[in-house]
């Protein structure tokens, strides 16, 4: 028997799963109980050389076609939130065919609705592939860790910031030209916003918190930041307070909903996410039975994206179908009622008085200081000033800030680092 599979979008991961299913064939049809084979495909450009033989599978310039072909499974590899992507899926699941994607912007926005239709046609949704590439953390909140409650998910969840970030204290660069750098390698989009701002990571946060609470999110209540405003200055002053500096993709459960965020964090140099560097993601979960779990590997490219792509089939192969997401849509929580420490980076003219100004707007928001640092003096010039709270609220910071910027003798809007336990 052979599983027969439509795939569309012939791009890195595309040709990466007809490597991947030519090279191991063997070993996957042993695993999976029958031949897995690519028979009908679609992408752009029919002449482009990908490096991979199409000969013998069924060519259309339609993608959407695909869910009418002669096939069992839609592999939905083009990207995007809408457009072809959306309409692919959508008429794959209408026509009673199971899906693979590894497309974590559809998912993000749309999977509540794909959701319901593939439970109602009673196919399968798979999307191992749309979070940390190579990571099996869909299958271990699906599958390993379907008895525990999950009280929280952080995750080092793009390899791009994570790379400008460790080059960033390695080499003591600034952001703009070790961007420059990632582009020049690959490592960057020509356009890096998609990244740089956070905002790929926050759709693999709202698939794990989908998962990981039980049930789909509202994208629109994801907090994101991105990376663009962290210095080699900051990076300098979370070594010597030790921390290091990570975008983070964090859900976690309180009493009153889920938080979710993606942000510039200060961890703390002994926990295992601080450790993570270039291009390498990581997950941290924590179960109530199972106690923490920790995932680290590669989250992009042709290897690692197609490795999930096809643990889905095999999946498939075998007969296994689990709810989608298992549950009821999280409650989510706004970001001002976050509670935690903060790190504080001012930059101020050197005067008598700064301090004193700073830490009166600090106590009357309600906020306390664990730390201080500022080296050496340049009165009359720009210094940088470090504060490290105590615990405290988003909204009391937030408010504190605001007046802090509006001092005289501070020349640039505060620099706010959350910390995280990692």
């Amino acid at each position: 028997m052979t599983l027969r599979v439509g795939l569309a979008g012939l791009g890195t991961v595309g040709a990466g799963v007809l490597r991947l299913l030519r090279d191991n064939a063997g070993l996957i049809e042993a695993r999976a109980g029958q031949r897995i084979a690519v028979t009908a495909v679609s992408a752009r450009d029919r002449g482009r050389d990908r490096g991979v033989a199409l000969d013998g599978m069924a060519w259309f310039d339609d993608p959407v076609a695909l869910a009418s072909a002669d096939v069992d499974v839609v592999v939905e590899l083009i990207g995007g939130a809408s457009g072809p992507a959306k309409a692919l899926a959508e008429a794959a699941i209408a026509a009673g065919k199971p899906l693979v994607t590894a497309n974590k912007a559809l998912l993000a926005v749309h999977g509540a609705a794909l959701a319901r239709s593939a439970e109602a046609a009673g196919v399968a949704l798979g999307f191992e592939a749309a979070v940390a590439g190579g990571l099996p953390v869909i299958k271990l909140l699906r599958e390993g860790l379907a008895a525990n409650r999950v009280t929280r998910v952080a995750g080092i969840l793009n390899g791009t910031c994570n790379y400008i970030l460790t080059v960033m204290r390695e080499e003591r660069r600034e952001f703009a030209d070790v961007l420059a750098d990632a582009q020049a390698l690959g490592y960057a989009e020509a356009d890096p916003s998609f990244d740089i701002d956070g905002v790929d990571a926050a759709h693999k946060l709202a698939i794990l918190a989908a998962l990981a609470f039980g049930g789909p999110v509202d994208f629109a209540a994801v907090h994101v930041e991105g990376i663009r405003r962290i210095s080699a200055l900051d990076i300098s002053f979370a070594e010597e307070l030790g921390y290091r500096i990570k975008l983070l993709g964090i859900a976690r459960e309180t009493p009153e909903g889920v938080e979710l965020r993606v942000h510039p964090a200060m961890v703390p140099k002994a926990a295992l996410l601080a450790a993570v560097d270039g291009v390498f993601n990581a997950v941290f979960l924590e179960g109530d039975f199972s106690g923490p779990v920790f995932l680290q590997g590669r989250g992009a490219g042709a290897g690692p994206t197609a490795s999930a792509v096809v643990a889905d089939l095999i999946d498939l192969s075998r007969g296994i179908r689990v709810p989608v997401f298992g549950g009821n849509a999280a409650r989510e929580v706004a970001i001002t009622r976050h509670t935690g420490a903060y790190f504080v980076r001012l930059m101020v003219v050197d005067q008598p008085g700064v301090l004193a100004d700073v830490t009166a707007v600090l106590r009357d928001c309600g906020i306390s200081l664990e730390s201080m640092l500022q080296h050496g003096r340049s009165p009359g010039e720009a210094v940088p000033i470090v504060l490290v709270t105590h615990e405290t609220n988003e909204a009391a910071v937030a408010t504190a800030m605001a007046r802090i910027e509006a001092l005289e003798a501070v020349l640039e809007p505060p620099a706010v680092i959350r910390i995280e336990p990692g």
